[in-house]
């Protein structure tokens, strides 16, 4: 791993290397950037534990950096940071450094990288096309290697689209999992922290650091003690019918499905699925009343500062915002009405279903097609984003090549607080590991019928149950096997054997539920691991059988 100094020295040269001053607002001076690093590397020599150190990320310029300024792409709007957003903070609290602030679609508002005055934000790997926004500097930095990650936000697809287009994963938690206090707000509403990575296990990392309740955030939420710790072993994926899809090119549209395929292939089973009352829900957001909160936000702002060309307002920002300043509250009204019906319904739509797979963007414009088009371009890039903060949906962008000279993405989108089953889903696509999200798993081990291919071993599936890695006890135990109608052992504290087993993690309703449906005369109840650990485990209040401790665990003794 580098050291902080060494990290930071890389990143530096990186941003000589790469030349796209575009990508920042407010690049930190190295010297500064230097003064942390050698910080950090002193806790880390002092045996602190920082699981970030040695990295570097960005911050979209819509996030306070204490002492940075705050522009959100509008330099007549700027503004010191006194406090650093809770998402941020985490990140430096980890041991990870700071680079600098990057340049967004003004005000967060677009999802092309080219609204603003400091100037259209080139493509990583195409300086001729969109990065696409509103995330826009936060994508290239990281697609660039500059940095190892970026904060960025997303209220209509700002931290996906633009993940796509550079080729890299973008992570959209659930509603309020990470809190937006210090957060220029655009749609409170429907305002999400997000993370851009290189790869899966890099984006889900951070989001670990970065999630849970913000006493300044009084949207943002815990993980419940439902949520699920994985996909199910064959997933149920939705795709769109080919009538959803007629916006794609044929090119892109073999790439998507090109990924459908490799879902199938790994084990997903696949159904077809009308999205349109998505897509309906998607259009509410620009097209209908809920552009109230954007002016609600800063459209007063916006208003003040347009009378001075030197704010550097821009037009199509100021257009869509102004618009919304004389929506009607009944109108607002009606459509929130409208939103919760159609929350309703797709949730019916997907019973059944693990998850959804959709395309990220449709296309990929170049900066030339989206200032000649601003409102049109824009609209389409959200045609498969829109809709998922507005249902309370989590999605994760993941690359899926490249098509018509061009980056091609397609997400994962699942219900709220079932953002590992959308993780595990996309570890499919991307052939890497699937990190555990959720910090609220409680450990159990097993030793008998409910492992992994054994008979019981769909109650741990239905549970949420994870498997985490193979174990073994101390070497104090009895394993035998009962005489119940399906096979199970009975392992108990009370001989001299290490007994090989696995461990898992359910979400604490499950472990509550499994207990409670636990049949005589099973028990849970403390087991030594051989490492000196105690973990819940399966024990048993009735141990007759015939002892099989001498074939080491469950798996040989049915071997036999």
């Amino acid at each position: 791993m580098n050291t902080a100094q060494e990290r930071a020295r890389q990143a530096y040269a990186r941003i000589t290397e790469t030349d796209r001053p575009e990508a920042w607002i407010h690049l930190r001076p190295l010297d500064d950037v230097l003064a942390d690093a050698r910080r950090i590397d002193a806790r880390v020599t002092g045996g602190e534990h920082l699981p970030l150190a040695g990295t570097a990320f960005a911050v979209k310029d819509n996030v306070d950096i204490a002492g940075l300024p705050t522009t959100a792409a509008c330099p007549g709007f700027a503004y010191e940071a006194k406090r650093t957003a809770t998402a941020a903070q985490r990140l430096i609290d980890a041991g990870s450094l700071v680079l600098g602030k990057t340049n967004l679609d003004q005000f967060a508002t677009g999802l092309v990288g080219t609204r603003s005055p400091y100037g259209a934000c080139r493509n990583a790997h195409d300086a001729e096309r969109i990065s696409g926004g509103s995330s826009s500097g936060s994508a290239v930095v990281v697609a660039l290697g500059i940095a190892d990650f970026a904060l960025g936000t997303d209220t209509a697809g700002s931290g996906r689209v633009p993940a796509a287009l550079n080729g890299i994963v973008g992570i959209k938690g659930t509603l309020g999992l990470v809190p937006v206090d210090g957060v220029v707000p655009a749609c409170p509403s429907y305002d999400c922290a997000t993370i851009l990575a290189p790869t899966l296990p890099d984006a889900v990392r951070v989001m670990r650091v970065i999630t849970g309740p913000s006493d300044g955030d009084p949207a943002s939420r815990g993980w419940p003690a439902t949520a699920p710790l994985a996909a199910p072993p064959e997933p149920v994926v939705a795709v769109p019918t080919a009538s959803n899809l007629t916006v794609l090119s044929p090119s892109t549209r073999e790439l998507f499905d090109k990924a459908a395929r490799q879902l199938e292939e790994l084990g997903a089973r696949l159904k077809e699925l009308d999205i349109t009352p998505f897509l309906e829900a998607a259009r509410l957001l620009y097209d209908g009343a809920l552009v109230a909160e954007r002016y609600a936000s800063f459209g007063e702002s916006l208003e003040e500062l347009s009378r001075d060309p030197a704010n550097g307002v821009d037009p199509t920002v100021r257009a869509i915002t102004m618009k919304a300043r004389d929506i009607p509250a009944r109108d607002l009204v009606r459509d929130q009405q409208h939103l919760r019906a159609l929350r309703v319904h797709t949730r019916s739509l997907l019973e059944g279903f693990d998850a959804m797979l959709v395309p990220t963007a449709p296309e990929h414009p170049t900066i030339e097609d989206a200032q000649a088009d601003p409102i049109g371009v824009n609209s389409r890039m959200g045609t498969f984003t829109n809709f998922m903060n507005l249902l309370d949906m989590a999605g994760i962008a993941v690359p899926a090549g490249e098509a018509d000279g061009a980056r091609f993405g397609v997400t994962i989108v699942t219900r709220a607080f079932e953002d590992q089953v959308g993780i595990d889903i996309a570890a499919l696509l991307t052939g890497t590991e699937a990190p555990l999200y959720p910090s609220t798993g409680l450990d159990v081990a097993l030793f008998g019928a409910h492992m992994r291919g054994l008979a019981l071993n769909h109650q741990m599936i239905t549970h949420g149950g994870r498997f985490i890695r193979e174990i073994a006890t101390s070497p104090r135990y009895t394993m035998q096997a009962l005489p119940t109608e399906i096979p199970k052992p009975a392992v108990t504290r009370t001989g001299s054997t290490s007994l090989v087993g696995e461990l898992w993690q359910l979400p604490p309703a499950g472990l509550g539920a499994f207990l409670d449906a636990l049949p005589q005369p099973m028990t849970l109840g403390k087991i030594e691991l051989a490492d000196g650990t105690w973990v819940t485990g399966f024990g048993c209040s009735d141990p007759t059988g015939e002892d099989i401790s001498a074939h080491g665990g469950w798996r040989a003794y049915l071997d036999s």
